[in-house]
């Protein structure tokens, strides 16, 4: 597994601690959680906005692709 690190504020990190603590979870993975939801979410709205174009101009698409 590669390592990313991702400089908090004073107040962010304590936060994030104190989540952490609450859940019993490590912060680390929390970090990792919300990192991997963020990209999931962020590959579903892309993809989708990809497929909204591409349905938009197929006329064009279609015509360039001759």
């Amino acid at each position: 597994m590669d390592s990313l690190i991702i400089q908090l504020e004073g107040g962010d990190r304590a936060a994030l601690s104190d989540l952490a603590d609450a859940s019993g979870r490590a912060p680390e993975d929390l970090a990792r959680d919300a990192v991997l939801r963020y990209l999931r979410d962020e590959r579903a709205r892309v993809t989708g906005e990809a497929a909204r174009l591409a349905h938009r101009h197929d006329a064009l698409l279609k015509r360039l692709g001759q």
